[in-house]
């Protein structure tokens, strides 16, 4: 008998042989039994459990399908680990290595071809940030939606949530009118076509985060568990 871990690797294993991708059908629960050599009962818990991660996706009525394997399930995750260790320390790991990635693709966005229609869409998004948090999210995603690379907007949408997941233990709240003046100098380098600009006006909007959990720490923060 299989162990469950085994079983769903022996199922991501089949998809790859198969050639199967994301939306394509995948074999039926009997067929998967007859296939793996395991029972109706652990094929469906693997099935489950493929299906938490993305990789599979479960249609009732219709089917099981290979998934896109979003990264956005490892959102609970990851904020888990944050709220379940050094909570500071974890914290300021999680916006470093989000620091890091804004940082070195800012500056290819803005050596890029000029897109005023962008632009104008990312400063109705900078004047909405002030009542809609949501806007600083869709500001970061339309930033970088012209990459080509899925992978760094499921990324950067991961660490957006996770940090403000646990945001509010890190005290007092941003100040609105700086979060709002960040985002701008962002767009205002963009549309001179600045790349050092870009590089610079973000290193500040991180640089008041960093500033945040610095404060965080001196004064102690409770558990966050």
């Amino acid at each position: 008998m299989r162990t469950g871990a085994a079983l769903e690797e022996r199922i991501i294993a089949l998809i790859h042989e198969r050639g199967l991708v994301p939306g394509a059908a995948m074999p039926t629960e009997p067929q998967l039994t007859d296939l793996l050599g395991a029972s109706r009962n652990s094929v469906r818990e693997a099935i489950r459990a493929l299906q938490a991660l993305g990789i599979v996706d479960i249609r009732h009525g219709h089917g099981t399908f290979v998934g896109q394997a979003s990264l956005s399930g490892l959102s609970t995750s990851l904020a888990f680990r944050v709220r379940s260790s050094d909570s500071i320390r974890a914290i300021r790991e999680l916006v470093e290595v989000r620091e890091l990635l804004e940082i070195g693709l800012i500056g290819e966005v803005a050596s890029g071809p000029p897109d005023d229609a962008r632009l104008d869409a990312l400063d109705e998004l900078v004047s909405a940030m002030a009542e809609d948090l949501e806007a600083d999210r869709a500001f970061h995603a339309l930033l970088y939606e012209d990459c080509d690379n899925e992978l760094v907007l499921q990324l950067i949408d991961l660490f957006w949530d996770t940090y403000h997941q646990v945001e509010h233990f890190l005290g007092a709240p941003a100040d609105k009118k700086d979060v709002v003046a960040n985002h701008q100098r962002i767009v205002t380098a963009l549309r001179e076509r600045d790349p050092d600009a870009a590089r610079e006006a973000m290193r500040r909007h991180f640089l008041d985060v960093r500033l945040r959990i610095a404060r965080a720490d001196e004064l102690g923060v409770p558990g966050l568990g």
